[in-house]
């Protein structure tokens, strides 16, 4: 496989779907919900997932596919595609500009490409395994912030933070009085993707999905960050930032990890 070649077809799929998502933004949607009252989809984020999987198996019909509204599609091969259409649908309802497209692609279990489009923004982001991460073609790198007090860092909720006790606001308030700032953008990728760039120094969030956050994790790695993955009672924590940040929130966390 040219993977140069991959990477400019998966490009010009997801400037197609984001020129679809801009088209359709602010129009009169069909919304939906799926596990619970905040967690929502429209017709527009089925039908970014069906113009990507159309063109992965046009061009790749034995490969592998997981995916956000139509989960997996399994094949015997050692590729697999991970896509979300649509990360940041609540936003993308509401009109706020922050929401994105994100495709990786892993060989034999391992993160060889990712890609996510901005299409507000037109920020396009692109990491190929062993050779760095790119904003428009241009290289970025985490921060070089090495203390808390001088970190802006993001996070998010879950959407079922009204009945679950790991709904983050823990680890919210025992952090917020020892930083900078916080932000929460409404985009798992787009966390990442500004983790990547060292607009945030740092990025946390608890129940994530693998769409959500494998294409922003090569993008974090590639640009010489850390991405870390721990198991909190029956979630996830993701943890994101340059190694000395990742391991200052790591302390910061551990006496509630200790108890999960």
């Amino acid at each position: 496989m040219d993977i140069d070649s991959v990477l400019e077809k998966v490009i010009s799929w997801v400037k197609e779907v984001g020129k679809l998502q801009l088209q359709r933004l602010e129009t009169n949607l069909n919304i939906s919900t799926k596990s619970g009252e905040f967690d929502l989809v429209t017709e527009v984020d089925q039908l970014s997932e069906e113009i990507l999987i159309g063109h992965i198996l046009n061009e790749f019909p034995n490969h592998s596919i997981l995916s956000e509204e139509n989960g997996a599609l399994k094949h015997h091969s050692k590729f697999q595609w991970i896509i979300d259409p649509l990360d940041g649908t609540t936003n993308y309802i509401h009109g706020f500009p922050i929401f994105s497209i994100s495709v990786a692609l892993k060989y034999c279990d391992e993160l060889i490409m990712g890609v996510i489009y901005v299409p507000r923004l037109d920020e396009l982001y692109v990491a190929l395994k062993g050779r760095g991460a790119y904003l428009n073609y241009q290289r970025i790198e985490v921060s070089t912030s090495t203390s808390l007090e001088s970190s802006l860092l993001s996070t998010g909720f879950p959407y079922n933070r009204g009945i679950t006790s790991n709904n983050n606001l823990n680890f919210f308030n025992q952090l917020v009085p020892k930083i900078r700032g916080i932000r929460r953008t409404g985009s798992a990728a787009y966390d990442l993707c500004n983790v990547a760039t060292g607009r945030f120094d740092g990025y946390w969030e608890l129940s994530l999905n693998s769409w959500d956050i494998a294409a922003g994790k090569l993008l974090v790695e590639e640009a010489k960050g850390k991405v870390i993955s721990l198991k909190v009672g029956e979630d996830s924590l993701l943890v994101a930032a340059n190694q000395m940040i990742c391991d200052l929130l790591l302390t910061e966390f551990e006496a509630d990890l200790l108890k999960s």
